[in-house]
């Protein structure tokens, strides 16, 4: 393996390694001409499902027969112009920029010649979601092969044209050169002749040398960045058609109530108001949720009527769920054993017994919300004559949306049409249909489109939330100093669902502990357990689910336990890294660890923050910590300043990524890791969510504060560490190293511990 090198987002990522194994999918089986072009068939692999399909771009532009339409996500038209697919969700991750990229590179195309459309939700395209960080490296290698055998194509047609042999020619900058003669021809020229040709074997397509690339590396502006500056339509917000009419649903304030009565009469003749009806759901958290619609000429006029909404709620069970009685309960079930045992290595007893030191600690963190800036929202369009539905919707995970609607109203799929737009914020939010649904139900009742609208109420108080938890720990090391044991109860939250007949208790996303969580197994003695609390709460995967919380937890009491064997908090955690490779368990999220890279991201860090070289006065301070997450590799250090009044100043943060072997846009992995640091900070010291009778106590930002500019890092430091291993993505696994690094760096500063979220219910005050 090669030696890793570091390179700073100062520079361009230009000689990066491209993996070869990471191929989801094998490409290029076969070819088939249809009318002017041509297709790339491809077969699914580990997909009990998969058959072989052809894959056709109905949604280009017009295909004729000067054009070179070679596959579902290229387009090429006489002019010269390039038009490129992007299939997944775009929720401010930089997806519809940097896969259009990967094209682009192997292409040989001048990206001013390239123009980006957004992909419907279709089969033709394979998956289409955004989230696990899994857009980059479920398609990476597959758009290069889409790249390079257009390219391949291209120079073959050229070749062809001037009779000469193919290895005289090569392609740069959309356009194909003959060596010797020096000749060119544009691809706009070349697209008719090159729509003939059958598709290339696949040892004839060669992909480029990472060091031959030309933008992957570089920084590219997103492809909407102007049309969002500047206020033109992208959101599933924005979007408006001829004759819609407008939409509100009252759900019941305490999850899982029922509509007994309401004044419907009363609304019905209110000005503006089209409709007003009881929408019957089902008993599913996750589903329909049954409510009053009121349908308007307007949302003022929506939201108006809405005001004067008088509802008698059957409020249910969740009613008598209270936030304070979670906590007592918690308390109360960490004195008995856990319910479930995650993992059970050696003697637990015996290595406290034989401990130097004994730590024990109590971490407890809130349920919070997604808080995405763009409402929840959805356009319907019922056409009953045909029995289509056709669908307007910022949704990270379309098949969601159409698996419910089939389900509940009982719609079949191929009748359904889902165009996504561009999301304003996901974070895990809009892997949920719920929004979806709601309009699809509305629509059947009104003739014509209709849009569904959350308000900002709506959105937090119908959220599917992150879990809040609590984590009862004892940790002991001996007297060498060494980690010894580790001990950690789990009580957490889980809903009661049907599953096969059975009802079960079925934790929250990011609310259930593998038994292969960190340091579970690094130690000889280790106890990992789990209790669930039944709350009818829903919950939903939120940024990096389970790693946002259990970073925070587990190297926050690492470097606990790192202080009271008076150790260097960097020499402890590679000491419990140790050098062997950690194989995965039985557990299905978890794959294998690789130590070695852990180790040097940690180590890089360390340097490149000058960790243990300065001494830092009292009410300053740094800290350290990393984690593996949705398959990044990440360390971090913080620096932080902390008055004797308690005001917190996070003054630098540095970060160190391996990701593997490309950046794909230099100028998004920056965005992506900056951005995760200030949502990372942000989540740390502000919100939380209060139930109380079943209900959200918290309505809006007045209620639910978020991180302002004055608060964010003075300096954010970003390092990519090239490695040879698959790329992979960076939209979450960048945000939980920030929250232990920050806490452990007070610690430095104050000598107080942080052991309960948010950080502002912390009394920070020294003296």
């Amino acid at each position: 393996m090669k030696t890793p090198e570091l390179v700073q987002t100062a520079n361009a990522v230009a000689d990066l390694n491209v993996p070869s194994h990471l191929a989801r999918r094998n490409f290029l089986k076969q070819s088939s001409a249809l009318g002017a072009g041509l297709v790339l068939v491809t077969q699914l692999d580990n997909d009990a499902s998969a058959q072989t399909t052809v894959v056709k771009a109905d949604n280009l532009p017009p295909t004729s027969s000067n054009e070179f339409k070679p596959n579902a996500f290229i387009h090429i038209a006489e002019s010269g112009k390039v038009t490129l697919v992007s299939k997944q969700p775009e929720i401010g991750q930089g997806i519809k920029t940097s896969l259009p990229m990967v094209i682009a590179e192997e292409l040989e195309v001048n990206w001013k010649d390239v123009q980006i459309v957004q992909a419907d939700f279709h089969p033709k395209y394979g998956d289409q979601f955004a989230g696990g960080s899994l857009s980059t490296p479920m398609n990476y290698n597959e758009f290069l092969k889409l790249g390079a055998t257009a390219r391949t194509m291209l120079i073959q047609a050229a070749a062809a044209q001037w009779k000469v042999s193919v290895s005289e020619c090569y392609a740069e900058m959309s356009k194909v050169y003959h060596k010797p003669s020096k000749r060119s021809l544009g691809y706009g020229t070349l697209a008719s002749k090159a729509a003939t040709l059958t598709m290339p074997d696949a040892g004839s397509v060669v992909l480029k040398k990472p060091n031959e690339y030309k933008l992957l590396g570089t920084r590219v502006g997103g492809v909407d960045n102007a049309a969002i500056v500047s206020g033109k339509p992208l959101f599933g917000i924005d979007v408006k058609l001829p004759g819609m009419v407008y939409a509100v649903l009252e759900k019941c304030p305490a999850f899982g109530g029922k509509v007994l009565s309401a004044n419907l009469d009363a609304i019905k003749a209110l000005p503006g108001v089209r409709d007003a009806f009881v929408l019957e759901g089902t008993a599913n958290l996750n589903g329909l949720m049954p409510g009053v619609a009121i349908i308007a000429e307007s949302t003022w006029a929506a939201f108006s009527a809405r005001k004067q909404l008088k509802v008698q709620w059957d409020e249910g069970e969740v009613a008598q769920q209270n936030w304070d009685d979670f906590v007592k309960k918690a308390d109360e079930l960490s004195k008995q054993a856990g319910t479930i045992t995650l993992r059970k290595d050696g003697n637990i007893q015996e290595a406290f017994a034989k401990a130097s030191k004994l730590v024990e600690a109590k971490y407890v963190y809130p349920f919070i919300s997604h808080a995405s800036i763009e409402p929840q929202n959805c356009t319907a369009w019922f056409k009953e004559e045909s029995g289509e539905l056709e669908l307007w919707a910022p949704t990270q995970n379309p098949a969601a949306g159409q698996n419910i609607i089939t389900n509940v109203l009982k719609i079949p799929k191929e009748k359904i049409i889902l165009h996504m737009t561009r999301s304003g914020g996901g974070f895990g939010r809009r892997l949920s249909a719920d929004y979806i649904i709601e309009a699809a139900a509305i629509a059947q009742r009104v003739k014509g489109p209709v849009k569904l609208m959350w308000s900002r109420e709506d959105d937090m108080r119908h959220d599917h939330y992150r879990a809040g938890g609590f984590h009862f720990l004892r940790g002991a090391v001996d007297q060498k100093g060494k980690l010894s044991a580790w001990h950690n109860h789990f009580v957490t939250f889980a809903n009661r669902i049907t599953r096969d007949g059975k009802s079960i208790l079925q934790p929250g996303s990011g609310a259930s502990l593998s038994g292969d969580e960190f340091p579970g197994r690094w130690l000889e003695n280790c106890l990992l357990e789990q209790t669930p609390m039944e709350c009818g709460i829903p919950m939903g995967p939120w940024r990096a689910p389970g790693s946002n919380v259990f970073a925070w937890v587990f190297h926050s009491f690492i470097d606990e336990l790192a202080h009271a064997a008076g150790r260097d908090p960097l020499e402890f955690r590679l000491e419990i890294l140790g050098d062997k490779e950690i194989m995965p368990g039985t557990g299905e999220r978890v794959q294998a660890y690789n130590v070695a890279r852990m180790r040097r991201v940690l180590k890089e860090v360390a340097e490149k923050a000058g960790w243990g070289k300065r001494r830092f006065p009292k009410g300053q301070g740094q800290g350290i910590a990393f984690h593996f997450s949705h398959r990044g590799y990440i360390a971090e250090v913080a620096e932080v300043t902390v008055s004797k009044q308690g005001e917190l100043k996070v003054d630098r943060v540095v970060v160190v990524t391996d990701i593997g072997s490309q950046i794909v846009n230099l100028s998004g992995a920056e965005n992506q890791v900056q951005g995760s640091v200030i949502d990372g900070l942000s989540t740390l010291m502000y919100p939380e969510l209060d139930i109380q009778r079943g209900r959200i106590v918290q309505s809006n930002f007045d209620q639910y504060p978020l991180l302002r500019m004055p608060d964010t890092p003075t300096k954010v430091e970003v390092h990519f560490l090239k490695t040879d291993y698959p790329v992979t993505g960076l939209g979450e696994p960048a945000l939980p190293p920030l929250a232990p690094a920050v806490c452990n760096a007070i610690f430095a500063a104050t000598g107080k511990r942080v052991r309960t979220l948010p950080l502002a219910r912390n009394d920070l005050r020294w003296t």
